[in-house]
């Protein structure tokens, strides 16, 4: 490999080069330097400075080419500073060749191009498209939403015990049954501390429970749901399927074990190929925990101080749970609160269209109750995997923000269901 100069900084085999770019917020990289650690180590160190309103938050596209040829960015090769939802400064990312399946590749035209863009508030998925195609991907901002582009929104829905959450969400999206089945909608959620979790990247956050509807456009199959009434499956949660149909079986997909490896004919694996987005997955347990609470210490991701599940509101009807999500005794069952619904009920029973109930200050709808939702680690390691949230039959005290409950991977179950997360680099 030849030594060669970029920006004046001397360069071990690997010229490094720039895009200076800016947008209406005015952002700018400089400074970059891009340096190899060969011969001892293929890691790639990539420096720069990035100049933005001191209160802003931007992401920062990130291009890696051998002369013209675009090479992989797999999430598992890069480390250091996030590239997402970052503040003005300095910053240093590590791209690892090796993680990315070039293992014995030597690159004599390595460029690098770091572009600045806005933090988006939702994306939205087209499930009917390829990758690719036109519109398979559309991003909504804040700005797009507070002026009315896409339908109703609402500001600082929630306050925690007295205390404002400040967020902007999206409520327009439950009143169009495209965003329920055709395509999918995840929102952003910052990285941070709240109640004690620490969630290190922002990540994408699907704002209903995977519907059979979307399973079906993803998977390109019957779906094998329980509740499946012609007039509403498409709209309520895919429950049923098993872990193992969700990203792939073990031992070859076996988190941790095996990392973030999924089975390409798994909904995570299509899904991945689909979208280019190899950070598709379940949530670990804390960052489903982060995306429920949304910033709330309460029982319930309501903020309501006053909700408890003690004596019977914790195991009959509850009336903060109430207008939360589906449970036990608000239409879970059949009116009598005893007596479980058949596979060809409506949504009136059962589980619930997505939507239908409150969102949390995120956005996010059906945190509590309808179907549990998976996460990706062993709870009994080789025998079941962690689920959460509470499902269509469960007692109130079994929804609470941090109740779970435990599931053997292989089992199909009316009761289980899932939500997409993407954790951004």
């Amino acid at each position: 490999m030849k030594i060669v100069k970029s920006r004046g900084v001397l360069l071990t085999g690997l010229v490094g080069c720039l895009v200076l770019s800016a947008f209406s917020d005015g952002a700018t990289i400089k400074d970059v330097v891009v340096r190899q650690r060969w011969p001892w180590s293929r890691l790639v160190d990539i420096n720069y400075v990035l100049t933005c309103d001191p209160l802003a938050k931007v992401d920062v596209a990130l291009t890696v080419k051998n002369g013209t040829e675009p090479l992989a960015l797999p999430l598992e090769s890069l480390s250091g500073d996030n590239l997402c939802g970052i503040s003005q400064g300095a910053h240093h990312v590590v791209w690892d060749p090796v993680k990315a399946g070039y293992t014995n590749a030597v690159f004599t035209q390595f460029n690098v191009e770091l572009t600045p863009v806005p933090t988006p508030l939702y994306m939205i998925v087209d499930l009917t498209l390829a990758l690719n195609d036109p519109g398979q991907i559309t991003y909504v901002y804040e700005h797009d939403l507070t002026n009315g582009l896409w339908g109703a929104w609402v500001r600082d829905p929630i306050t925690n015990a007295g205390s404002v959450i400040k967020s902007v969400i999206w409520t327009g999206v439950t009143t169009n049954d495209i965003y329920k089945t055709d395509k999918l909608v995840l929102r952003r959620v910052p990285a941070g501390v709240s109640a004690g979790i620490s969630v290190a990247k922002d990540m994408y956050v699907g704002v209903f429970e995977v519907t059979q509807g979307q399973w079906s456009n993803v998977m390109g199959s019957a779906v094998s749901a329980y509740f499946t009434n012609a007039i509403d499956r498409a709209l309520r949660p895919m429950e049923n399927a098993k872990y193992t149909e969700m990203r792939g079986a073990p031992p070859t997909y076996d988190w941790p074990a095996t990392g973030s490896a999924v089975d390409s004919n798994s909904f995570m694996g299509k899904m991945r190929s689909q979208t280019a987005f190899d950070g598709f997955d379940l949530p670990t347990y804390d960052q489903w925990t982060y995306a429920c609470q949304a910033g709330t210490t309460t029982v319930f991701n309501d903020g309501n101080a006053s909700a408890n599940t003690s004596g019977i509101n914790g195991s009959g009807t509850n009336a903060w749970l109430h207008v939360l999500g589906r449970y036990r005794f608000n239409g879970g069952f059949l009116e009598d609160g005893v007596t479980e619904p058949d596979s060809n009920v409506t949504s009136d029973h059962g589980t619930a269209v997505v939507g239908s109930y409150r969102p949390n200050a995120w956005g996010l709808y059906d945190m509590h109750g309808n179907v549990f939702e998976f996460c990706l680690e062993w709870h009994k390691v080789n025998k079941d995997r962690k689920k959460r949230s509470g499902n269509w039959d469960s007692i109130p005290s079994n929804c609470r923000s941090l109740s779970y409950s435990a599931e053997s991977p292989g089992s199909r179950v009316r009761r289980n269901g899932f939500r997409l997360f993407c954790v951004l680099p």
